[in-house]
């Protein structure tokens, strides 16, 4: 049975506060997911992530961003704000964000693209190799996970 909810972290776990995505998904998995709700760990593959969505009606993307705003900053973002990018050209593998995988997925899926997506941005301090979250965003990580396991509706509660 495909899930209601995906929960995708995107990042890099080994470059400090890159790693939100991925950890949140992780933190996500200790807690216990409700019924109809599945978590992926999404890394650094923006094209994977696109064929994740495919036909599951509520999509949530969790990703690390650096826009000059105090670390921990949350920022929330409707997939109907990006969906629909310019062409994506002189883009690489190493350089596709979750805004162009959110693009990438509505022009890949078509109808079978989620009827609900959203991205949750978090501001970042420190994107070193080696590095782990800084205190800021290992906190800002810890609201949104209980925001997201909060906010489901009574259909995706647990069984």
């Amino acid at each position: 049975m495909p899930p209601r909810v995906l929960v995708i972290g995107c990042g890099n776990l080994l470059r400090g506060d890159d790693a939100a995505g991925p950890v949140l998904v992780r933190r996500m998995w200790a807690r216990g997911l409700p019924r109809g709700v599945r978590c992926a760990d999404g890394g650094t593959g923006g094209m994977d992530v696109a064929f994740q969505m495919r036909g599951v009606p509520r999509v949530v993307l969790v990703d690390a961003c650096s826009s000059g705003s105090e670390p921990g900053t949350r920022f929330e973002v409707p997939g109907a704000e990006v969906e629909h990018l310019p062409p994506l050209s002189g883009i690489n593998l190493h350089a596709f964000r979750w805004d162009h995988a959110i693009a990438f997925a509505r022009w890949l899926l078509k109808e079978e693209y989620p009827a609900d997506v959203t991205a949750y941005l978090v501001e970042g301090r420190r994107f070193e190799v080696g590095e782990g979250l800084s205190p800021q965003v290992d906190a800002a990580v810890d609201r949104l996970v209980d925001i997201l396991l909060d906010g489901l509706s009574p259909a995706e509660a647990p069984a």
